[in-house]
């Protein structure tokens, strides 16, 4: 039986202050790893580390949407989380923090999706297997922020659960 990653993108339009989040601000390495590995330590898994390559390749990828900041994913080897956001306010820390909400969408017992609604995001965070993680943020043409996280091992396999 062969085996397919699912992958899925979000869109986001804040408006947000910005006293609320900082545009210089969560944005960093480490803010990145905390945002995922609290909702990680909720499910009984280890952290993640921020890995230096799956940055870079996150961040090459971001460049290239600047143009068009298109929810299109590479199809590069990691497994993937995007968002965009129309405000300076949308930094790398509300993206991820949009992912995590998918939480309330997701049943663990049937591993499915609730409602009709998106939850593949927050099943890639808190994927066993994933534990390198590099992300990026870039501002695209239009004015909008595009933010892109890779992750080593992907997740998000068909059959699978997540932890």
């Amino acid at each position: 039986m062969a085996m397919h990653r699912i992958s899925i993108f979000i869109m986001f339009s804040v408006a947000l202050t910005s006293h609320m989040f900082p545009s210089d601000a969560q944005n960093s390495a480490q803010d990145y790893v905390n945002a995922h590995n609290t909702p990680r330590g909720q499910v009984g898994l280890g952290g993640v580390t921020w890995n230096v390559t799956l940055a870079n390749y996150a961040q090459n990828y971001a460049n290239q949407r600047i143009g068009d900041c298109a929810l299109t994913h590479s199809n590069g080897p990691y497994g993937e989380n995007l968002a965009k956001g129309s405000s300076s306010t949308f930094t790398g820390l509300a993206a991820v923090n949009l992912w995590v909400a998918e939480k309330s969408c997701y049943d663990y017992t049937t591993n499915s999706c609730t409602g009709g609604k998106q939850c593949l995001h927050y099943t890639q965070v808190v994927w066993r297997d994933s534990i390198r993680i590099g992300c990026a943020r870039a501002q695209c043409s239009n004015g909008w922020y595009y933010v892109v996280c890779s992750y080593d091992a992907p997740g998000n396999w068909v059959g699978e659960w997540p932890y």
